[in-house]
């Protein structure tokens, strides 16, 4: 059976790039060789356009507990045809589940519960997830299965990131992103994020690269789980978290500049002016815009940069749906002074 021969730093983004063109074979194992990765792909020719040496081995296959299914694949021997387009998209955060559970479904929680069980046996918390509420953006959820906890220990891109819905945002979606940055970021590098919540960011990129970070956050709840963050993962970080407690928007000012900034900004806050100040060369800024107002956007950020006296060349790239017609945004901005003559 074929597989890529990827280099190890690469081995994550082309596997989520296999799993979205389809090629990805999720019921065999990828194998470590060295300095690169053997990844599973099914036999198709589009296989050989990718770059990668494609080799016949056999891999090992996954326990059939662990062949991906989807929910509604698996509801759909207890859903109907109508029921099934009524089905939201969940999220996985460590051992817990989190679902939006429409009022046309209410009458089949059971089975949604039976079917969440069914493609994740490790789950030990399935919770109904609520409205936003305060200024922390701090959802609230409702526990339909399991234990009586929101806590967890969440895995993901080499880093354990300790999580309480109940106390602070966190938002598993953002792992492709998380990864993407730390890429890009170069050791030596001093970075500054503001709303930095539970470190989620901060963890990731340091763990990959030897840095200093500077990271700020106004929830006490969150600071406190961050805190604890960089003591569970101090032996896998190669970088350096130096992490604040207070309002971004009275800490910033008392800080230098940064060669890079990222700015995972809540809805709703405009921190554009602010985060922009302090980056001396990149800023990653996260913002929720409506598709027809995307082009304006970047304009907008190129106003910013020309009133700080500054010449920036900015890229925006769809992250993630929010709802229809509006995306959560990340603009790629690249910054430096404009030389006085």
């Amino acid at each position: 059976m074929p597989a890529l021969r990827v280099p190890r730093r690469e081995a994550e983004p082309v596997k989520r790039r296999l799993k979205k063109l389809g090629l990805y074979d999720g019921k065999r194992r990828p194998k470590r060789e060295d300095d690169f990765v053997l990844l599973p792909v099914i036999k198709d020719e589009r296989i050989y356009t990718l770059g990668y040496e494609v080799l016949s081995v056999e891999l090992p296959l996954r326990p059939e507990r662990q062949i991906y299914k989807n929910l509604e694949s698996v509801l759909a021997e207890r859903l109907s045809g109508e029921e099934l387009k009524y089905l939201r998209r969940y999220d996985v955060i460590g051992d817990i589940a989190v679902i939006q559970i429409p009022p046309e479904l209410e009458h089949r929680v059971g089975d949604i519960v039976w079917g969440l069980r069914k493609v994740h046996p490790f789950l030990k918390v399935i919770a109904r997830k609520g409205f936003h509420e305060g200024a922390f953006r701090i959802r609230d959820y409702s526990i339909i299965w399991g234990e009586k906890r929101l806590e967890t220990v969440h895995k993901e891109n080499g880093v354990e990131i300790k999580v309480d819905l109940s106390k602070a945002f966190f938002n598993p979606r953002m792992k492709g992103e998380r990864y993407r940055l730390a890429q890009l970021v170069k050791d030596g590098e001093r970075i500054l994020i503001p709303f930095a919540g539970v470190l989620p960011y901060a963890l990731v990129i340091a763990r990959y690269r030897k840095v200093k970070i500077t990271a700020v956050e106004l929830n006490r709840e969150a600071y406190e789980l961050g805190l604890e963050n960089i003591e569970r993962n101090r032996k896998r970080l190669k970088g350096e978290i130096e992490f604040i407690h207070g309002d971004a928007f009275k800490v910033l000012p008392e800080l230098p500049s940064y060669d890079r900034v990222i700015s995972p900004t809540p809805r709703g806050v405009d921190a554009l002016a602010l985060t922009l100040s302090k980056a001396e060369r990149w800023l990653h800024y996260y913002d929720f815009v409506h598709e027809d107002e995307i082009e304006a956007f970047r304009r907008k950020i190129i106003g910013e940069c020309q009133k700080l006296g500054k010449d920036c060349s900015v890229r925006v790239k769809k992250v993630s749906d929010f709802k229809p017609h509006v995306f959560k945004v990340c603009a790629d901005v690249y910054t430096e002074k404009v030389s006085q003559t």
